[in-house]
């Protein structure tokens, strides 16, 4: 038993508005997957079912209290879940760190309220305690929102893997075990011999615990930037080094295109039998695949377009360009290799998989108004897609590293102060890109630019 002076520990109803109260702000951050009517109604639900746990079991064994904590962050965890679009392990991961702020936010009002009580004269009305609770909950509260928000990743997925999960598991686990021990196994030495002590290392090792989880976040938040800026420069490197390779093939391919024509003259002009005919014919027609078809008045965007035709022509893909070249002065030839080669492949993937070949169709477009670059990249679909912030959410089971292609794309218009814009219509998706062109001078608008590309294949 623990010595005297003896103080009440944290009413239950307490811990179970502390930890409704970390869900809401939670929620907050994440992309609901219900209408908010079924939010509002589930939280309410929610609140009252955890109030009313908590309420009737005042008293419990070491045991059965464990159970029953475990229970509550369950509850926490199917909160989440079903009220916000993320995967089950996003959501034990807020769940987690949910459950410390909760068990922080009502640690440390209970010590401020119980300075109040012992406090001569005491608070005791209910009126006032109320009052201190809402006080102390609105300013913990509002501080974890306002840090959590503003360093939230902007994709709004945490994209937690099994191994991370495992590991933040065990940093709550932790927490809350140290945090309550002194509560479990009474005496011992770090915690002090009276409850009012036990009290304070619980705040403080529960307020460890909050800046040990936020310190994590933000690791891991810097540790996925990295990532994906590392991700995105070896999409460029290898995208331009694919540009190089492409270009050096095509001008030779050119140079033999040239001679064989020459070659086919002459034969024609000789006296030959119906098979020579059928035989020169079919070269012809093999010789038009690889030539040079994109003149767009830029060599980077003839090189990419020509080789994604070549391979898009083998796969019964149609591809249309209307693309006026001479826009992209501005940018250099990585750049301009990224967000053709990376936009068309993604679009190349999603054609391949529609097992029409009348329906494999893409468009592209490029021409500028008001003094904006507005390229537009279109494609026909088949089935769904999902939608995130701006981007579309790949359906490949290794997510996490997937998708940089198009943010990849978004990284270069970011470069230049422009943006990226993914919709999807009656079956068609759009890729817009918009970029400011820095020389007001050569901002004509190319909508009626004589220059225009205009090929299909």
């Amino acid at each position: 038993m623990l010595p005297l002076p003896i103080s009440p520990n944290i009413p239950r109803l307490y811990t179970a508005i502390a930890e409704w109260l970390s869900c809401i702000i939670c929620l907050r951050l994440l992309r609901p997957r219900i209408s908010t009517k079924k939010i509002a109604f589930i939280s309410v639900g929610v609140l009252t079912l955890q109030s009313v746990l908590f309420c009737l079991t005042p008293h419990l064994n070491n045991i059965l209290w464990i159970l029953f904590m475990t229970a509550a962050v369950l509850i926490m965890w199917g909160f989440i879940y079903l009220c916000a679009e993320v995967n089950w392990r996003d959501a034990a991961y807020y769940a987690i760190r949910s459950f410390i702020i909760a068990e922080f936010a009502a640690s440390c009002e209970w010590q401020f309220e119980l300075l109040l009580i012992n406090h001569e004269p005491p608070i005791t009305s209910y009126t006032a305690r109320i009052l201190v609770l809402v006080i102390c909950y609105g300013i913990l509260f509002t501080i974890f929102d306002f840090v959590y928000y503003h360093y939230h990743p902007k994709e709004k997925d945490a994209l937690i893997t099994t191994g991370e999960l495992i590991s933040y598991a065990f940093i709550g686990l932790a927490v809350f075990v140290m945090s309550n021990l002194g509560f479990i196994v009474p005496g011992l030495p770090i915690y002090g011999n009276y409850s009012d002590q036990i009290y304070n290392a619980r705040t403080l090792i529960d307020l460890s615990g909050v800046a040990i989880m936020y310190t994590y976040h933000i690791l891991r938040m810097n540790m996925r930037i990295r990532y994906e800026l590392d991700s995105v420069q070896n999409i460029l490197h290898n995208q331009y080094a694919q540009y190089k390779q492409a270009r050096d093939a095509i001008e030779m391919i050119n140079y033999k295109y040239h001679d064989l024509k020459h070659h086919i003259i002459v034969l024609r002009a000789e006296e030959n039998t119906e098979k020579r005919n059928e035989y020169l014919n079919q070269m012809e027609a093999d010789l038009l695949n690889y030539e040079a078809q994109n003149k767009t008045g830029n060599t980077v965007i003839d090189v990419v377009l020509t080789m994604k035709t070549i391979y898009c022509q083998k796969h019964g893909i149609t591809i249309t360009s209307v693309i006026d070249g001479t826009l992209f002065k501005f940018m250099n030839a990585m750049d301009i290799s990224s967000i053709f080669g990376n936009a068309l492949d993604n679009a190349i993937e999603c054609e391949t998989k529609i097992a029409s070949k009348e329906k494999r169709l893409i468009h592209v477009n490029a021409h500028s108004r008001k003094n904006f670059l507005i390229i537009l990249f279109e494609n026909y679909y088949e089935g769904e897609i999902h939608l995130g912030t701006g981007l579309p959410v790949t359906t490949k089971a290794d997510s996490q590293f997937h998708g940089y292609g198009l943010k990849s794309v978004q990284y270069v218009a970011q470069k230049y102060g422009g943006a990226v814009d993914a919709s999807a219509s009656d079956h068609w998706f759009h890729l817009k890109i918009l970029i400011p062109i820095p020389d007001s001078s050569t901002a004509t608008d190319s909508d009626n630019n004589s220059k225009n590309s205009r090929s299909s294949f």
